[in-house]
């Protein structure tokens, strides 16, 4: 049965909303049998139009909906004189589609809505609707344009009769020799099915993120392929799986902001469109994928190409975290502090960097209570130490303030950052307003990193719960924008102040505290043991939560310039250069205990040492993981102890020689540096040396 009849065309609909203009367009589909209850499918397709407006720019409407009322894919025609709003920014619409289709008959309406998308952005197609006369007129013209794809016939008994029957008559026709007829007209080969991979997203993550993942769903189900799609919308995604990635033929982006993690996809066929080609032009994306698989096929060396620039590419753009799916709940919860953290270290450098800086210059400008003079100024209006009012270019102490104030800004996002981001670890981006607003709050409160931790971990468990509730449809397009920040907030920071703020402050006081209080022997402590677990694992797990433990600590320290959390932060940076620094001295000191590939590794050590990256000892410690664990342990706890004795103090989160200037009592920290070095280098040429193969090490070593 045709999609729009007659009966199924107003040619002067009218209504003082869209409301009622779709009442007037609905009593046709009752009229002519097609909807058993108006109500219902009414109520179905205002629940459609509260997730987004339906009006087309270019004076078109198009409400639609499934329903269960509705007994058959249908159409229902009105023109408007003097136009109704329909939602379209341009104006009100002149020519309405109500689309309504069964709520059990499958893709019908994403057939029609695409379809009648293409036939609306035809001027002929528009103005033939705007002149006609007639009802019958209107359904010539639809029809034309827009009808359901037929089902298509089973194919192999009716080649197989066909065949039969060609045969049978070549037979008559040439005295048996049918052999050459029946081949010919066989059966061609069976079309091949492939597995597509999908990401849709758009700017607000609503609305046509989810109708485009529904577009291609149904356009490749259409083809006989299979497709996953990863939905990366307001409401957080849940991304494809590595192995769901790798067994993919082709893939299909449909997208108007940057897709996260699109290294993932490197190597495949990509199809990359906006958005609203998912919506409208389903069937043609898959087909373009359809005929990039069929080339990649026929051409390997394209395939070769595209796997070789995967292999130099790295990821694009977009926020990430680094947690590992399947991995166990321990290594989880490290996953989500260590993004954390990562994301909140960009503030701690620049803040830390310029506060120092601006010390640095105070001292020159204002003598030796500089440092103490300069963090008065500020941006309050009025105050006469407001350095937006007073700024000189050419005064050297107006350099050191813009620094100060801009460091302190920086550091005021610590704790809000390290929260939000420990929260979008574990629920994506519904979990950065809760996180993020926690973790002021647990400032504000005075409750330091601990609390943001708290904030940041509560948030997210409390979002991707409410991100997973079971909703309404109606109801889905408000979750991420309203419901989700609205509730995990309230739950979160509600239970925050009200329960969980106070004690954990007052833990946060106790700590901070026991910091100032530590000297002497309680420093060296401290410092042996962080010193310690930065030469374990060389920026493993351990090396990582020491660190960890330094960086946020810098968020407590403030503008002080004796705080002991930047003693921390120098016992664990002058740890974490001993490893790398000792075995590329060992291998210069002493290099026939080493091969010709560790001797290579010793001069790269020099410089990766320097710069503070542990992981320069990595080689060695794969090699030799006994002498070289053992050995960096010690030294390092050696340095870090060292440090905490001296008093060296450094705001930098990273950097190793290259903050030499930001560091206070750089002499006593290069003196706690060499110590170390020197105690590491000695243990592990003296266990090397006791090697009981040391013969055959310096037999074939070069020198």
């Amino acid at each position: 049965m045709s999609l729009i009849t007659e009966e199924q065309v107003v040619l002067d609909l009218a209504g003082a909303d869209r409301h009622e203009a779709t009442r007037r367009l609905g009593e046709r589909l009752v009229a002519s049998g097609r909807c058993t209850d108006l109500d219902t499918f009414l109520a179905d397709v205002r629940k459609r139009e509260e997730t987004m407006a339906t009006g087309l720019p270019g004076g078109i409407g198009i409400p639609h909906a499934r329903s269960a009322a509705i007994t058959e894919p249908s159409l229902v025609f009105g023109r408007s004189g003097d136009g109704i709003d329909w939602g379209a920014k341009d104006g009100p619409a002149t020519l309405v589609f109500l689309i309504a289709a069964p709520e059990g008959g499958g893709d019908a309406h994403m057939q029609m809505l695409p379809k009648l998308a293409r036939a609306l952005m035809k001027k002929d197609f528009k103005a033939a609707l705007a002149s006609a006369t007639t009802e019958a007129e209107v359904v010539r013209i639809v029809s034309a344009e827009v009808e359901l794809d037929q089902p298509k016939p089973a194919t192999a008994g009716a080649t197989a009769s066909t065949a039969g029957a060609t045969a049978a008559a070549g037979a008559d026709h040439a005295g048996g020799a049918a052999a050459p007829t029946a081949v010919a007209t066989a059966e061609p080969p069976a079309k091949r099915v492939l597995n597509l991979v999908g990401v849709t997203s758009c700017p607000t993550g609503i609305a046509h993120t989810y109708m485009a993942a529904e577009g291609l769903e149904a356009a490749a189900k259409a083809a006989g392929h299979t497709i996953l799609v990863e939905t990366q919308g307001s409401a957080g995604s849940k991304p494809l799986s590595a192995a769901q990635i790798a067994a993919a033929d082709a893939v299909i982006f449909a997208h108007d902001l940057p897709v996260k993690d699109a290294g993932r996809f490197a190597g495949k066929p990509l199809v990359d469109v906006g958005v609203k080609k998912g919506i409208s032009d389903g069937p043609a994306l898959v087909s373009q994928a359809e005929q990039l698989v069929a080339e990649w096929d026929a051409d390997p060396s394209k395939r070769e190409a595209a796997a070789a620039a995967a292999a130099t590419a790295g990821a694009s753009g977009g926020l990430t975290s680094k947690v590992e799916e399947g991995a166990s709940t321990g290594t989880k919860i490290r996953q989500w502090l260590m993004t954390g953290v990562s994301y909140m270290i960009p503030f701690v450098a620049a803040g830390g960097i310029l506060i120092a800086i601006s010390f640095m210059l105070a001292q020159v400008a204002m003598g030796s209570n500089g440092a103490i003079e300069i963090v008065k100024y500020n941006l309050k209006p009025g105050d006469p130490l407001n350095i937006a009012e007073t700024f000189s270019v050419g005064s050297l102490t107006s350099w050191a303030a813009l620094c100060f104030v801009i460091g302190s800004a920086a550091f005021s996002f610590l704790v809000p950052i390290l929260s939000g981001f420990i929260a979008f670890a574990i629920a994506d981006r519904p979990g950065l307003v809760p996180g993020i607003v926690g973790g002021f709050v647990a400032a504000t409160m005075g409750a330091g990193f601990l609390g943001g931790i708290v904030t940041g971990l509560l948030g997210g468990f409390v979002a991707r719960w409410v991100a997973g509730w079971n909703v309404a449809k109606g109801v889905r397009g408000v979750m991420p924008v309203v419901v989700i920040p609205l509730l995990s907030s309230f739950i979160t920071i509600g239970l925050f102040i009200t329960v969980l703020g106070r004690p954990i402050t007052a833990l946060t006081n106790g700590l901070n505290s026991w910091l100032t209080s530590m000297n002497g022997a309680s420093a060296v402590v401290l410092g042996l043991i962080l010193g310690a677990m930065m030469g374990f694992d060389l920026g493993g797990p351990v090396n990582k939560v020491a660190y960890a433990f330094a960086t946020t600590g810098l968020a407590a320290a403030g503008a002080a310039t004796d705080a002991p959390q930047l003693k921390i932060m120098a016992a664990v940076m002058a740890a974490g250069m001993v490893a790398p620094l000792s075995m590329a001295l060992a291998t210069t000191l002493r290099p026939k205990l080493f091969s010709e590939p560790e001797r290579e590794n010793g001069k790269a050590a020099w410089l990766l040492g320097a710069s503070f990256i542990s992981e320069g000892a990595i080689p060695f410690a794969a090699a030799d993981p006994f002498r070289v664990i053992a050995s960096s342990v010690v030294g390092s706890a050696v340095t870090g102890a060292l440090v905490m004795l001296f008093g060296a103090t450094l705001r930098a989160p990273h950097g190793g020689i290259w903050v030499l200037p930001l560091i206070g009592n750089f002499g006593l920290f290069i003196i706690a540096l060499v110590a170390g070095i020197a105690v590491m280098t000695t243990i592990f040429i003296a266990l090397r040396s006791r090697e009981a193969n040391l013969a055959q090490v310096e037999a074939t070593a070069t020198v």
